[in-house]
């Protein structure tokens, strides 16, 4: 499978990238800003994924329900997300209604009136209490805090509801045009698209994007493994095993993609089947890694009750040591580097999944590989890489653990098999 994958930098310094997939009538458009919790002060968390929502309230010349009907006249979605490095608002629409939607997302993006914030800002006060209702969601990032305390890596992307009651109007709107700037936007399309056509529309439609440059990310700084229990009246026990791991251009996150297959990214891992089909100890349980532009972040999740929290960690601790010890059998390591590409492949027959694949790592920099470039890279993983990167970075007893439970006193009970000497946080 080859690209015909196209960049292109214009002297304000807005990067234009596309790639077009033959035998498609759509395109799928996203406009990536270089802007995310990571940039945040403890003082304004969460404000990127407030400017995310305020976005849809209007512009100059579109109402919020003039943007609304604009997609819907033209049979299109549009839709928006914030992370921890980027923010994306993205669109997908038939090729002969692309320049329709550049012109209205474009406008969105650079002209927002902040129409009705103090009304989004109750919305959002209700997604963050939303948010705490959901403790399988949230002890995820009570993991991030435990690995990255103190710091924009470790906390939420949604904010507090204390910050975002309190953010200044003015201080959103200065934020705002700080960051999005021509050098902090990537341009990114695929699908039935040209690239010449996509620079032209780029050009024409963010002209009105100061140059600016991409903002520098406050350092991550790992922490000593700790315990984070926080209690709640909940009905099961949320616990997370986490730890650093690979940034995203290191050449080995093909390795812990296959490490991630084996150990609980799919339903023949080891965890899913141990903890979920042998043992019926959990419906939910499984394993996750992820990079950021400087570090990244491995971990465990796993939802289950009281009763059987010892045994399931203790299995879990079993498996994690197990990767470090044993090399993975030969049958096992084909199967996993085959699932990996499957999902790879069957990926990028979307647009959308190629534009976001393209759009993030243009913005962030990360190397950009053909798909048979990829596949040859997964295929050359040996049982000693994975071997390695566990030792390396699976070792319970160098991770961290945090979890949300009716009580703390079962948590740490729990943790001391999978890390007997941690320090548990206030």
């Amino acid at each position: 499978m080859t690209q015909d994958r196209a960049l292109h930098t214009t002297g304000q310094g807005l990067r234009i990238v596309s790639e077009p997939l033959p035998g498609v009538r759509s395109v799928a458009l996203g406009l990536w800003i270089g802007v995310g919790s990571r940039f945040e002060r403890s003082d304004e968390g969460g404000i990127s994924h407030f400017i995310e929502h305020l976005l849809f309230k209007g512009t100059d010349r579109f109402s919020a329900a003039g943007i609304a009907e604009a997609f819907d006249a033209i049979g299109g979605e549009v839709n928006a997300a914030t992370g921890r490095d980027h923010t994306v608002v993205y669109t997908r629409v038939l090729d002969e209604h692309l320049e329709q939607a550049f012109d209205v997302i474009a406008d969105m993006l650079q002209q927002p009136v902040f129409r009705e914030l103090e009304q989004e800002r109750q919305v959002i006060l209700e997604e963050i209490l939303m948010y705490e209702d959901d403790p399988g969601d949230q002890v995820h990032d009570l993991i991030s805090e435990a690995v990255f305390p103190d710091q924009p890596l470790g906390r939420p992307v949604i904010g507090t509801a204390d910050v975002i009651a309190a953010l200044p109007a003015d201080h959103i709107r200065s934020y705002h045009a700080g960051h999005y700037t021509a050098g902090n936007v990537v341009v990114a399309a695929s699908g039935s698209i040209a690239h010449e056509r996509l620079v032209e529309l780029s050009e024409g439609y963010l002209a009105g994007l100061d140059p600016g440059e991409a903002h520098a990310v406050v350092p991550a700084a790992p922490a000593a493994p700790r315990l984070v229990a926080r209690e709640k009246p909940v009905e099961q026990y949320h616990l997370a095993l986490g730890g650093p791991g690979l940034d995203r251009s290191d050449d080995r996150r093909h390795a812990m993609g296959v490490l991630d297959v084996v150990l609980g990214g799919s339903m023949s891992s080891r965890l899913f089947q141990e903890i979920r089909e042998k043992r019926g100890l959990a419906y939910a349980v499984g394993s996750y890694s992820v990079g950021f532009s400087d570090s990244g972040q491995v971990g465990v999740y796993l939802g289950t009750r009281e009763d059987n929290l010892d045994e399931a960690a203790r299995v879990i601790a079993h498996e994690l040591r197990r990767m470090g010890e044993e090399p993975v059998p030969p049958g096992e390591l084909a199967r996993a580097r085959e699932h990996l590409k499957g999902r790879l492949v069957l990926g990028l027959e979307s647009p959308s999944t190629r534009m976001h694949r393209i759009g993030r790592a243009v913005l962030g920099g990360t190397e950009l590989l053909d798909v048979d470039e990829i596949i040859a890279r997964i295929d050359a993983v040996t049982a000693d890489d994975v071997q390695a990167l566990a030792r390396e970075y699976w070792d319970p007893s160098r991770m961290s653990v945090a979890a949300i439970g009716p009580s703390a006193d079962p948590v740490r009970r729990a943790a001391s098999h999978l890390a007997p000497d941690l320090l548990e946080a206030a």
